[in-house]
């Protein structure tokens, strides 16, 4: 049988679209990276009688709103074998902030068909895509499971970022002889880059600045990503137009000429000098002339850029933080007016913002174990009040287990402390900036939650906070809920002005607010407004990331060395590779408040809590 080796490819957010059914700003979404999906399994059933299973795998996505599977695409089939590598990839946008739900069938083709029901069902793996992208090395088994009662064999999966999209290139230009178009001076020169199109237009990407009264200009050098310039096409046209400079906006056609990036990113080694022709005066003067002047390519410099998925690959870990508000102004939680309200029937506010982040984060730690803190509280037995409280009662060790260890506790607490006040932040921020300063090798990021209802009654103390924070390896994300106003939470964004205190002011923005009132779905579609909230407060994290380790020169840890696979006849797969679990963080010598953080107690995410072998 034929193969057919050719990628599968379907953007992403024309999928999301279709599965809402209507216009929709979240559907908008500019992809972080596109990812290569390469699937292998093991051991899988032998549904053939004369021979062995002939297996293809087919990629089913989830749509958001309506949760309906729709098939993104087909492997090729592989003859007779239980083992197969399939050679055809799956190519998706990758959004950091979505959780994107994928489902793998496997069958056993017996016909030509394309009617999936006519063949036999061999086994479903279920996954998100950041579940692969943040496991060790990229690299994801799972049992397959969809027939009781039988062992359907492991599935593999490995996923790498396609290097074009993060290749950017470092380009400088200089003019000679170029002509002169003011009457009482020389031009005022400038370039103008465009890369075509397949129909044939031409679209700018990139404009310099003008070098005033110089026939013979130096521009400075530029950055500009390589899809930005050729759409990662090497051969295709670019097109650069130089233009004299005029006040008035009329600026006076030079004249153009044409390259390649392949062409230009031989030049490393040597000056490359480009003809800048003027179609127009080279028909009026004829023979006469020979160009406009020349425009020389003096250095091109090619460099990848590094990527949030790059630092994941190299082992780092991050480290997710709750903290809840709990003081009185949400409401007695057993009346439905309240913001802490259990209904029998659906997840509060609160529930949903946690839901709604912890599950996209947790695809990124390796033991899913989460300390989650209350503040604003009195505690049991004697009703002190506490602005950095274990949700699980246990202040020496409050990790719980994957965000359903934090919802229980979360719903624990309510039964079991009083709400009071006042609103403080900065405890929690400093609670968990203690462990972000223990760590500087790029090996964790932190990253704390919080959902409060309301106004920042120690104000000047959280500013100070974030600003401390901004050095460090962390990001706060802060979810507003109920119908207040939010002024003080608005202002700790730092998208406006940069956040100071005494003076100082964040090195870098840390802080991303957002009210949940302005994505809950007008309809009352609950899984879309804990998307709509996760995309937005998540979309700003990669970037803080990475300004934190470009910062500080930190580059991604190695790779893992490659997976070598058992042999199929030899024992189980899963075995191959083991995970020896976490331990606890407790510090026996430490009786005081957990937030009161011991010399001997390892900050979160250390190696005493992740151990891989």
């Amino acid at each position: 049988m034929a193969l057919d080796t050719g990628p599968i490819v379907i953007n992403q957010a024309v999928m999301n679209m279709a599965c809402i059914g209507d216009a929709d700003p979240f559907t908008a979404a500019i992809p972080a990276t596109k990812v290569e999906l390469t699937v292998s399994c093991r051991n899988l059933l032998d549904r053939d009688t004369f021979s062995k299973s002939d297996p293809i795998c087919v990629l089913y996505i989830q749509g958001i709103a309506n949760r309906e599977w729709r098939e993104f695409g087909r492997t090729e089939v592989i003859d007779n074998t239980l083992n197969p590598d399939f050679v055809r990839k799956f190519i998706l946008d990758y959004f950091f902030e979505e959780r994107q739900n994928l489902r793998f069938d496997l069958y056993d083709l017996d016909c030509k068909s394309d009617n999936l029901s006519k063949h036999d069902f061999l086994g479903q793996a279920f996954c998100t895509l950041g579940e692969i992208v943040g496991s060790l090395g990229s690299r994801m088994e799972k049992p397959l499971i969809g027939i009781p009662g039988k062992k359907c064999g492991i599935f593999i999966v490995r996923a790498e970022e396609l290097s074009n999209c993060r290749e950017s290139v470092m380009l400088q230009f200089c003019g000679n002889k170029l002509d002169k178009k003011d009457f009482f001076g020389k031009s005022d020169p400038f370039l103008v880059f465009y890369r075509s199109n397949e129909d044939g237009s031409y679209t700018i990407c990139h404009k310099t600045e003008v070098v005033k009264n110089n026939l013979d200009p130096v521009w400075q050098a530029f950055k500009i990503p390589v899809r930005a310039l050729c759409n990662g096409d090497y051969d295709r046209s670019i097109k650069v137009e130089v233009y004299d400079w005029d006040r008035d906006g009329g600026h006076d056609f030079i004249g153009d000429f044409s390259t390649r990036y392949r062409e230009m990113s031989r030049s490393q080694s040597q000056f490359h000098v480009y003809e800048v022709l003027n179609p127009k005066k080279k028909e009026k003067k004829k023979k006469k002339y020979q160009n406009s002047g020349t425009v020389t390519l003096l250095s091109c410099l090619v460099d990848t850029e590094l990527s949030f998925l790059d630092y994941i690959r190299g082992g780092t870990q991050i480290n997710f933080t709750v903290a809840i508000d709990f003081t009185a102004s949400n409401g007695n939680p057993s009346q439905p007016t309240s913001l802490h309200y259990m209904s029998p029937y659906q997840l509060n506010d609160y529930a949903m913002a946690l839901r709604a982040v912890g599950e996209i984060i947790q695809d990124y730690d390796s033991d899913k174990m989460f300390p989650a803190l209350g503040f604003g509280a009195k505690l049991p037995p004697d009703g002190r009040v506490s602005h950095e409280f274990a949700l699980n009662g246990n202040p020496l060790n409050p990790y719980c287990s994957g965000i359903d260890g934090v919802m229980e506790a979360y719903y624990q607490s309510l039964k079991s402390v009083r709400l009071y006040g006042p609103t403080h932040f900065s405890p929690v921020i400093n609670h968990v900036a203690r462990y972000a300063s223990a760590v500087t090798d790029g090996s964790q990021y932190f990253i704390l939650l919080i959902i409060s209802d309301g106004v920042i009654t120690d104000m000047a103390q959280t500013k100070e906070s974030i600003v401390n924070a901004a050095s460090l390896p962390m990001s706060i994300i802060i979810v507003g809920v109920g119908p207040a106003e939010f002024d003080e939470m608005i202002e700790l964004d730092g998208d406006e002005e940069r956040i100071s205190s005494q003076g100082r002011y964040a090195e870098r923005d840390i802080v991303q607010f957002v009210p949940f009132r302005d994505y809950i779905d007008r309809r009352g579609n609950h899984i879309l407004s804990m998307a709509r909230l996760a995309k937005e407060v998540l979309a700003e994290i990669p970037d803080q990331f990475l300004s934190y380790m470009r910062t500080r020169g930190i580059k991604p840890g190695p790779l893992p060395p490659p997976y070598t696979p058992c042999p199929p006849s030899a024992v189980h797969p899963l075995l191959c590779r083991r995970k020896t679990g976490f331990s606890p963080i407790v510090d026996e010598g430490f009786h005081g408040s957990w937030g009161e953080v011991s010399a001997h107690v390892p900050p979160p995410g250390s190696v005493n809590r992740k151990q891989i072998a």
